[in-house]
C-alpha cells in the first residue's frame, strides 16, 4: 500500500472560493477517479502546511495510473487556483498519522 500526501496553505483572500471548490469539485472528481482519501486535516498552529490531504493507493501502478491521469491532472490545476506551497509525496503507507 502507498499513501500520497499532499500539502498547500490556502491562498489569502480566496477561502470560501476554495471551500466550495473542495466540497463540489475535487472531493467528488477524486472519489470518481476511485481514489480512497484516507485523511484530511488543518493546521492551526504552528509553522506547517495549513491543509494536508492524503489517499492510500493499493500499488505503485495503480497509485502512477491516477496521477497520470488527464482527470487528476485537471483537477490539480484547479486546486492551484485556490492555494500556494502545494506539495506531493508517494511512499510507503503505515498505520497512524504520516507527514
Amino acid at each position: 500500500m502507498l499513501k500520497l500526501i499532499m500539502t498547500w496553505d490556502i491562498a489569502n483572500g480566496r477561502e470560501q472560493e476554495y471551500f466550495e471548490f473542495v466540497v463540489r469539485e475535487f472531493i467528488p472528481g477524486v472519489q470518481r477517479l476511485g481514489i480512497e482519501l484516507s485523511d484530511a486535516w488543518a493546521t492551526v498552529y504552528g509553522d506547517y502546511p495549513q491543509i494536508m490531504v492524503s489517499a492510500v493507493f493499493p500499488n505503485r501502478s495503480k497509485a502512477q495510473l491516477m496521477m497520470t491521469s488527464d482527470e487528476w491532472k485537471e483537477l490539480n490545476n484547479q486546486l492551484l487556483d485556490y492555494v500556494t506551497n502545494f506539495s506531493t509525496k508517494l511512499i510507503p503507507a503505515r498505520g497512524g498519522f504520516q507527514f
